[in-house]
């Protein structure tokens, strides 16, 4: 037999069935892209944006998060408008326009954002601009929150144009935050946030709250740009709040529109006369007293009349013992007493400077059967006693003459039935802070003015505004050599090139084997 016909005969090849491959290719692009497109109409109903920014600098704070669900907004017909009129060569343009962005999400509906842009929409900007009033050399956000067609403005007795109450404009000069240096005006931060919460509080709510300063008995410094006086002024303007000085001397009453009362460093003590305008006041429903008291020199009958309610502010100075060497810098925590700490709640702070501290009687019988309830807010850290001979030699803790923990530097006041939905709007309260060394602005910290915050509204009874406020973002200068700027570009400009180069050769090699 032949050695061919010995060989295993090969099997016929398959004919190749180019339709049924080309359908299959069909069906397989067809299927990727129903894939495709519904997982993006997924990816456009369901998401979660994350901000990736060093300092969270596109995230809205915790306040105004809470203020753009409350009912201030939820309750509204007509959404509120903004016009967003910002040049695209602003050096604030993509951070203001992600923040109103954020605003128009997160209010459900409530803030319609319209964008325009001045030089390419010049027919839309001349029409808001003569609507309006406005300049047109500046950028700027328009909030208007009327609920009805009445008038965007009207002239005043001295021909002034006056925007209606109910209409704010945000300017991009206030959201920097600008120092002086050898006669040249700098950006060194930015304030975007508080400054657009603040104007859209003011239009929902058409005027600010006034809270009257009893100036004539106050020692606080109000001299200069940075005076801790002007400092709280302007974290109370950014809650809406109008800080308006005025003498108690010779009052018979707080005047009607006070929505709340300052003793700021009270340092002359009040007649009796002028106690009983105080107490008169105190004794009205939603009444509101902000008390920030000097470190152990408070005047007599201003102690008695806060004992009375719960609160006894002690003859002494928060200290303690560091490596033989006295510390008066105060470390505390927030306690979570009441609703308007929850957010601070458990988080530590510090106070610089001197503080005393306070006697809080909570739970007292005698005082819950005159529905009057003190609660402790801010209590010093372990290791701290109050000092009752402060500024002798051989200073240390005496068990029987200084003050044993708890130690509370601030605590909160509420007069009638704070538990109860019914009353509860109309209950009085009251806050007292036993330091006024941390409205210095080289002396605050953020934890603080947020606290000062949450307290005010509190007091307003806002409860949307209370929480952490917004953070200024500041700028950074990194120093960097000549050296290192010449090495810098050399990277850029030949190295990372050249790198580029080889791995091209490589692949274009390893591609001809």
């Amino acid at each position: 037999m032949s050695e061919t016909s010995l060989k295993p005969t090969a099997p016929s090849a398959r004919p190749l069935n180019r339709w049924g491959q080309g359908t299959l290719s069909v069906l397989q692009v067809v299927f990727l892209a129903l894939i495709l497109i519904a997982l993006n109409y997924l990816a456009t109903k369901y998401f979660k944006r994350l901000d990736l920014s060093r300092e969270a600098a596109y995230t809205l704070s915790p306040s105004t998060r809470n203020y753009l669900k409350s009912p201030d907004l939820a309750k509204r017909e007509k959404p509120v408008r903004w016009i967003f009129m910002f040049r695209r060569t602003s050096p604030f343009y993509e951070r203001v326009r992600a923040l109103a962005e954020e605003y128009e999400r997160l209010s459900n509906g409530k803030i319609d954002l319209e964008i325009v842009d001045p030089l390419r929409s010049s027919d839309r900007t001349q029409e808001i601009t003569a609507t309006y009033g406005l300049p047109l050399t500046k950028d700027l956000i328009v909030i208007d929150a009327r609920l009805d067609d009445s008038l965007i403005s009207n002239e005043d007795a001295s021909g002034n144009r006056i925007l209606n109450p109910n209409v704010k404009l945000v300017v991009a000069e206030d959201m920097a935050l600008f120092t002086t240096a050898d006669t040249k005006r700098k950006v060194t931060g930015f304030q975007g946030e508080d400054v657009m919460t603040a104007r859209l509080v003011e239009s929902l709510e058409g005027r600010a709250r006034k809270v009257y300063f009893l100036a004539d008995k106050s020692r606080l410094d109000g001299e200069g740009e940075n005076s801790p006086l002007k400092s709280l002024a302007s974290t109370l303007l950014f809650q809406n709040i109008e800080l308006q000085g005025i003498n108690l001397s010779g009052l018979d009453q707080i005047p009607a529109d006070a929505e709340g009362v300052a003793l700021v460093a009270p340092k002359y003590d009040f007649t009796d006369e002028e106690l009983r305008t105080l107490e008169s006041y105190w004794n009205r429903p939603r009444s509101a007293l902000l008390i920030l008291l000097k470190p152990g020199d408070t005047p007599p009958k201003l102690r008695t009349f806060l004992r009375g309610y719960g609160v006894t502010p002690r003859r002494d100075r928060i200290i303690t013992m560091v490596d033989q060497r006295i510390d008066t810098v105060t470390r505390g925590f927030f306690t979570p007493g009441i609703d308007f700490t929850k957010d601070l709640a458990g988080q530590t702070t510090v106070f610089e400077g001197a503080s005393s501290s306070l006697e809080v009687r909570e739970g007292a019988e005698d005082l819950m059967n005159r529905q009057i309830n003190p609660v402790g807010l801010i209590q010093a850290a372990a290791g701290f006693w109050g000092e009752t001979k402060f500024g002798e030699k051989n200073t240390a803790f005496d068990e029987k003459e200084d003050t044993k923990p708890p130690l509370y530097i601030a605590a909160c006041i509420t007069r009638g039935a704070a538990n109860d939905d019914r009353f509860a709007e109309d209950t009085s309260r009251m806050v007292v802070i036993a330091n006024t060394d941390f409205l210095s602005p080289d002396k605050q910290l953020a934890e603080n003015i947020d606290f000062l915050a949450s307290s005010a509204n509190w007091l307003m009874n806002r409860q949307s505004l209370i929480g952490i406020g917004p953070r200024s973002l500041g700028t950074y200068k990194l120093p960097i050599l000549e050296a290192q700027v010449s090495f810098i570009n050399r990277v850029n400009l030949f190295f990372i090139p050249a790198f580029l180069i080889l791995i091209g050769a490589f692949v274009w090699s390893s591609r001809r084997a």
